[in-house]
């Protein structure tokens, strides 16, 4: 069953506060709660800015698996706050909105998965993090888009692969590989609303700019681009390119951060195929800075998970943490 997206009401219900004040009130209870704020580059900017790291799947996951602090203020969806948990049963892990969900952990749920897994009993099971607990709890090892290549490069050529849940990725990681992986058929709202006609018209306005893509994208889309990378594959690319232009093809919240450190070279989000925000996922877009603050003062909403789930779920997330050393 598919995540309903939030509507635009749900997303312009906030109230208003002075950012410097809950910025502050923040700070301060980070100090109170021995707090460590994680926030994804899909996040609104005033959001990044107020985090203690910021990166992708693969990064968070290690920062996560570092951690020191008591409390962990996920700034991302469900899933990255489970990942956390997973990582860390002793300490609170707090999401600010539980209905930060995903469309892509939402596309393959556990009796489906299990039926799919049960029917293909000598495959590996390669999840993509962006999954349910239950479903990593399946799974055999976790990739994410940064390492996703890489670890299935570490399987025999002999062991056949389920990779989950997104078809799109699995593609581009069997295109990269060679390797002919059975694919789940999930996909991101997000990554599949791109125009590949809008995206061709847009490099006409810029014939100078680099189209650069995440390979969650379709297949269409990942064929006009430059470069094609993880979230922070992309931010390494425009930082290291002597090009002055980009187009974006990701969630538009990482363009914070190219911009804050390229604050000379342009960015252009792709469009979507319709007149909307389509590009900016509406999951993400959940938190805001008063909903920080009020986890951090009433010490929720907190993640909890089932530890049979968290213990099945800890084996292939090591696995990960370890192939990706």
């Amino acid at each position: 069953m598919f995540l309903t997206a939030p509507s635009p009401d749900q997303l312009s219900d906030r109230q208003v506060h002075s950012p410097i004040d809950l910025s502050k009130a923040i700070a301060d209870l980070k100090l109170e709660l021995n707090a460590v704020v994680l926030a994804h580059y899909y996040q609104d900017p005033d959001l990044q800015d107020i985090a203690d790291y910021i990166g992708d799947s693969l990064g968070l996951s290690q920062a996560a698996a570092d951690c020191k602090a008591d409390v962990i203020v996920f700034l991302g969806v469900h899933f990255m706050a489970e990942t956390a948990k997973i990582l860390n049963p002793n300490k609170l892990v707090l999401l600010p909105d539980l209905d930060a969900g995903c469309s892509l952990a939402d596309s393959c749920p556990p009796d489906r998965f299990a039926l799919f897994k049960a029917a293909h009993p000598d495959h590996l099971v390669i999840s993509y993090i962006n999954c349910s607990a239950a479903i990593k709890g399946m799974s055999d090892i976790i990739c994410t888009s940064a390492n996703a290549v890489a670890i299935v490069n570490q399987i025999p050529k002999d062991q056949p692969i389920i990779f989950a849940p997104d078809r799109n990725l699995g593609r581009y990681v069997s295109e990269q590989t060679g390797r002919d992986m059975l694919l789940w058929d999930g996909a991101c709202i997000v990554h599949e609303i791109f125009s590949e006609r809008k995206l061709v018209e847009l490099k006409l306005i810029y014939p100078q700019a680099d189209i650069i893509a995440h390979p969650e994208c379709e297949a269409n889309v990942l064929r006009h681009a430059d470069y094609i990378g993880s979230t922070t594959g992309l931010l390494k690319y425009v930082q290291k390119s002597d090009r002055q232009e980009f187009i974006v093809v990701t969630e538009s919240g990482v363009i914070h951060q190219m911009q804050k450190t390229n604050p000379f070279k342009k960015f252009i989000p792709a469009p979507p195929t319709s007149n909307c925000a389509c590009n900016e996922c509406p999951y993400m877009r959940l938190n805001t800075l008063e909903k920080v603050y009020l986890a951090m003062k009433n010490r929720s909403p907190e993640i909890i998970l089932d530890e049979q789930i968290r213990q099945a779920a800890l084996k292939p997330m090591q696995r990960m943490l370890e192939m990706s050393k």
